[in-house]
């Protein structure tokens, strides 16, 4: 698992990001990292995407992430 991924479940789990969350919310719970960043890794991880990458998160209709735990 990467270190930003690690970044992102240690926030959920101290309170610092909701349960649905945007790519914004993660920048502020997580910063640091290149801006791109938060915009790509969430849609890249999600359910269904089409590259086959590892997912990690749930897309809800309301354009929010959560975590599948």
């Amino acid at each position: 698992m990467s270190r930003f991924m690690n970044d992102i479940r240690g926030a959920v789990q101290r309170g610092d990001l909701p349960a649905r969350f945007r790519p914004d919310d993660v920048r502020k719970a997580c910063p640091g990292w290149a801006r791109h960043t938060y915009g790509v890794f969430l849609p890249k991880h999600r359910r269904g995407n089409p590259g086959g990458y590892t997912v990690y998160f749930e897309r809800h209709a309301d354009g929010t992430y959560s975590l599948i735990t």
